[in-house]
């Protein structure tokens, strides 16, 4: 449970309802509701290498997967927010500790860099994608709306695949 406690600006509070020896008060508390507690679900990945990254095991039915540790994986997330006032070093000595498995300063800084090159390249194929939609939207409108447009049409009477067209005819 959380409280905050605010100033109170022109307001008496009464401190346990007595009437005599009334004691105002400057501040009071408001409880905040519980925030919506979300659960990850973590996937399994496929095993592209002998290397087991931080967070995952290997699959006991199937050696080609990877499991994840959600322990690990929250712990890996929360020393991302850390790395914003400590260094390297001691959030890889944090995790180490707290997770009682071994991640070294360079592993987590090669960790974190994957992740965020992946993230930025996702976002940089997203944006290129609906640039793309947008083109293609756009050409369409001017091949419709264009003057002297005209479409092919489709002969019923000759299959491309088996009957070819036939030519012009030939002047005898």
């Amino acid at each position: 449970m959380v409280c905050l406690y605010y100033h109170l600006s022109n307001k008496r509070v009464m401190h346990n309802n007595n009437t005599k020896g009334q004691r105002s008060l400057n501040y009071a508390y408001w409880m905040l509701p519980k925030a919506p507690f979300k659960v990850k679900l973590w996937q399994r990945i496929p095993r592209v290498s002998t290397y087991i990254p931080f967070g995952y095991e290997i699959d006991p039915d199937d050696e080609d997967w990877l499991l994840p540790i959600s322990k690990e994986l929250e712990l890996l997330e929360l020393a991302k927010k850390h790395l914003k006032k400590y260094s390297y070093r001691q959030v890889s000595a944090w995790l180490t500790t707290q997770s009682g498995r071994s991640i070294t300063h360079d592993g987590l800084k090669k960790r974190i860099d994957v992740e965020r090159k992946r993230k930025r390249l996702t976002t940089i194929k997203r944006q290129l994608a609906q640039r793309l939609e947008k083109a293609l939207r756009q050409i369409e409108v001017l091949e419709k709306e264009r003057p002297g447009c005209y479409t092919y049409e489709e002969d019923d009477e000759y299959d491309n695949s088996t009957n070819p067209k036939p030519s012009a005819s030939k002047a005898s």
